[in-house]
């Protein structure tokens, strides 16, 4: 019986599920973190991804030559936050927020209200890894799963009720939700009059054939990666969001110096903001009310 277990467990998928991408995140933060001259601090990264988040990197097909882009992402979606806070928003919600660990590690206000929306597996692991850790602002957690539509909007609804300028970021999300889920969630997002801003990261078709192609079987058991509209930022224009900031993750990654000879190649290529293509491209991308 023994023998009968661990072979079970051996065969295993490393990645079970969508939460378990979040610890293989966690080790790009981690491995940013370490370094001299890191963009970024994230003392309880390491602590969240433990062995099995590098485990999974390790068994990546591209394992750390693609944690540029998880690194720019991290740096783009701090900016947004920062500058958001700063122009008045009282209330960050953070959709599948994962492992997240910016009210600990970020210089935000003891008046801010953070929410983490996120299963209640995952957020069990994530108060037993940090209950002794205690957030720069007011930390509420959520557990919910985010396509039970019906509990969703009331959970906006009381949110929208308890701030006047709210920031709503989805970071990882959204790749995973068909076109239809994404414009469901955009609707139900703009319903809420205090729900001023939006950041997210986004995929052109290209990109998502690639990562499709690459990280397709190791994401097999999780979900498999839907969403890289031909629309590029446009597709949330009829949804009542404009976007007034886009930042390419290979540009960004480029700037701060965190790509190899060969990726800073690539990222000599003309900016591609607008509608897209075959052309692999990935950005941050913030978006206001209309």
């Amino acid at each position: 019986m023994a023998e009968r277990s661990n072979a079970q467990s051996e065969k295993q998928p490393l990645i079970r599920n969508i939460s378990d991408t979040a610890l293989w995140v966690a080790v790009y933060r981690a491995q940013e973190t370490e370094r001299p001259d890191a963009l970024f601090r994230d003392p309880l990264a390491r602590r969240l991804a433990g062995e099995r988040g590098q485990q999974i990197v390790s068994s990546m097909p591209f394992g750390t030559r693609t944690s540029w882009s998880f690194i720019a992402r991290t740096y783009v979606f701090d900016r947004y936050i920062t500058q958001q806070v700063q122009q008045g928003v009282d209330m960050v919600i953070n959709l599948a927020a994962g492992l997240d660990t910016r009210p600990y590690r970020m210089p935000l206000p003891a008046s801010l209200q953070w929410v983490e929306v996120d299963l209640p597996g995952i957020i069990d692991y994530k108060e037993e890894v940090l209950g002794n850790e205690r957030p720069a602002c007011a930390l509420e957690r959520v557990r919910l799963d985010l396509s039970n539509v019906e509990a969703r909007r009331e959970l906006f609804a009381r949110l929208s009720g308890k701030a006047r300028r709210v920031l709503v970021t989805c970071e990882g999300l959204l790749v995973y939700l068909s076109r239809d889920e994404v414009s469901a969630l955009a609707r139900d997002l703009s319903a809420q009059p205090s729900f001023q801003a939006w950041s997210l990261d986004l995929c052109s078709p290209g990109l998502l054939k690639l990562l499709q192609r690459n990280l397709g079987k190791s994401l097999t058991e999780a979900g498999s990666l839907k969403f890289g509209p031909k629309e590029g930022p446009g597709f949330f224009e009829p949804y009542g969001w404009k976007v007034v900031e886009v930042h390419s993750m290979l540009k960004t990654a480029a700037a701060l110096h965190r790509l190899s000879f060969m990726q800073r190649i690539f990222s000599w290529l003309p900016e591609s903001n607008g509608r897209q293509g075959s052309r692999p491209w990935g950005a941050g991308c913030l978006f206001t009310r209309k």
